[in-house]
C-alpha cells in the first residue's frame, strides 16, 4: 500500500470485527495458572502482565507507527521527552559522549545538557552539515542526535551525508521527526537508526493527549557497545527488548491506553492534515515576507531560504506547518501576538488550529543569551505553527494585528 492508504487500511486484529482498536483500560492482566504468568513474566511466552510494561491497546497503536515509518519495533511513551530520555538513556554509560545538532527544541537542548550531571559529555555541533558533526566524534561517541526540521530555527540537516559519516564511525544516528513526520519525510530510508515522535503534535492533530514514540529501524549493531552485549541473540530487535526490559520499564514512562488510543485517531487524516498545513504555511510564509513591518521570515518553502534546495530533495508533500518571523523588538513581538484573533498563543505544535509563541520568554527562558543565539531564538522571533484553517482569514488576521506595530 502507498502511503495514503496504509495510514487508513492498517488492520486491527480483533476478534469482535472493531476497526479502531479496543481501549483495555486495566492495570494488569490475571492468568488461570501461576505457571502461566510466570512464564509471560519472564518471557518465555507471548502476553501482557501490566499496563506499565505494556497493554495489547498500546501495542497495536505501536506497530501501526512502526509501520508507516518502515521500522521494525515500536515503543510509546508518555512523552516525547520520554521517549528522547528513553531511547538515549538506553545507550549511554558513564563516561561516554554524543553529539547532537545545536538546533533543538528548548526541552530536548535542556535535557541533554543535564547529562553532565551524571559523567556523559553532550557536544552541540555548530551546525547540521557532515563535517560539523565530524569534528566532534571520537572513540566515545555512542550517537548523533538531530531534528529533521530545526524547532524553532528550522534548519535541515545533511541527513545522508550524516549517515554516511554515523555508518563509518560505527555511531548511531537518532533522528526527531516531530516537525515533519512520515508524511514529509522517513528517516530510516535515508540512514537513520531510530526515529522519535512527540505524538503530541501532528500525529494527534488535535492536541487532546500527549505522547511520544520510539521507533527502531533494526538497522544498527547494538552489540557493539559493552551494554548491548546481552542482548546479542534478539539480533536487529536488540534495541527494543533492552529498553523494553531495562530502561522503558524501570523509568515507569508508559503511555495511557487511552492516549494510544487518541494517538490512533489522528493517523487516518495525517496525509491530508500535513498537506494543508504545508500548503497554508507556504502561502502564510509569502504573505508575511511581502509586509513591511517583518523584519525577516523564515520557511524551507521561500525559494530564497538557504535550505530551500535541501528540502525539496528530502521532503515529500511540503515544508512543514512551522514558521518563524521576527518584527523588531520583544515589544513590537507582543503586540502582534497580543492583536491575533485566530491563533492561540500557547506552547505547542501541530495543532488544527495555529498557533503562536514568542520562544525568548517562554520555551527558552531560562537559556543564557548565547543558548538562545546558537539554537536560533531572539527577542523578535515569533514562531507560528499554521493551522487547517481558511488562509485567507489567517493573512488577514495578520494583516490586522501587524497594523498595530
Amino acid at each position: 500500500m502507498r502511503f495514503s492508504t496504509r495510514l487508513v487500511n492498517l488492520k486491527v486484529d480483533n476478534e469482535q470485527g472493531a476497526t479502531n482498536t479496543p481501549v483495555y483500560l486495566t492495570n494488569s492482566f490475571q492468568y488461570d495458572r501461576a505457571e502461566d504468568l510466570e512464564k509471560v513474566f519472564n518471557q518465555r511466552a507471548p502476553g501482557y502482565v501490566y499496563t506499565r510494561v505494556n497493554n495489547p491497546s498500546i501495542r497495536k497503536v505501536e506497530e501501526k507507527l512502526a509501520s508507516i515509518e518502515e521500522g521494525k519495533s515500536a515503543i510509546l511513551s508518555s512523552s516525547g521527552m520520554s521517549a528522547i530520555a528513553t531511547a538515549t538513556l538506553a545507550i549511554l554509560e558513564q563516561g561516554d559522549e554524543f553529539i547532537a545538532t545545536s538546533s533543538l527544541f528548548g526541552g530536548t537542548y535542556n535535557l541533554f545538557k543535564s547529562y553532565k550531571n551524571y559523567g556523559i559529555e553532550p557536544k552541540f555541533a555548530s551546525g547540521v552539515e557532515r563535517e560539523d558533526i565530524a569534528e566532534l566524534i571520537t572513540e566515545r561517541t555512542k550517537f548523533v542526535f538531530a531534528e529533521t526540521l530545526g524547532n524553532p530555527k528550522l534548519d535541515i540537516p545533511d541527513l545522508r551525508g550524516i549517515a554516511q559519516l554515523c555508518r563509518k564511525h560505527g555511531v548511531a544516528l537518532i533522528i526527531d521527526s516531530t516537525m515533519t513526520t512520515p508524511s514529509l519525510i522517513k528517516p530510516l530510508e535515508l540512514g537513520a537508526d531510530l526515529v522519535i515522535h512527540s505524538t503530541s503534535k501532528y500525529i494527534n492533530g488535535t492536541a487532546n493527549s500527549i505522547g511520544g514514540v520510539i521507533i527502531d529501524g533494526g538497522s544498527f549493531d547494538w552489540t557493539e557497545f559493552d551494554n548491548f552485549v546481552d542482548y546479542k541473540r534478539y539480533g536487529k530487535f536488540a534495541f527494543t527488548v533492552k529498553v523494553r526490559r531495562e530502561t522503558f520499564r524501570n523509568l515507569g514512562v508508559c503511555q495511557s491506553p487511552l492516549d494510544s488510543f487518541l494517538n490512533e485517531l489522528g493517523l487516518p487524516t495525517l496525509a491530508l492534515r500535513i498537506e494543508r498545513h504545508c500548503q497554508n504555511a507556504l502561502e502564510l510564509a509569502e504573505f508575511l515576507a511581502e509586509q513591511p513591518q517583518i523584519v525577516e521570515v523564515n520557511y524551507p518553502g521561500l525559494e530564497d531560504n538557504e535550505y530551500h534546495k535541501r528540502a525539496n530533495e528530502l521532503f515529500e508533500a511540503g515544508y512543514g506547518g512551522v514558521l518563524t518571523l521576527r518584527v523588531g523588538s520583544k515589544e513590537q513581538a507582543f503586540s502582534v501576538i497580543n492583536n491575533l484573533d485566530y491563533f492561540y498563543n500557547l506552547a505547542n505544535i501541530g495543532d488544527v488550529k495555529s498557533l503562536v509563541i514568542h520562544p525568548a520568554s517562554t520555551i527558552y527562558a531560562n537559556n543564557s543569551e548565547q543558548e538562545r543565539q546558537e539554537l536560533g531564538v531572539y527577542d523578535d522571533l515569533i514562531r507560528v505553527s499554521v493551522g487547517i484553517e481558511d488562509i485567507r482569514d489567517l493573512k488577514k488576521d495578520f494583516a490586522t494585528a501587524l497594523k498595530e506595530v
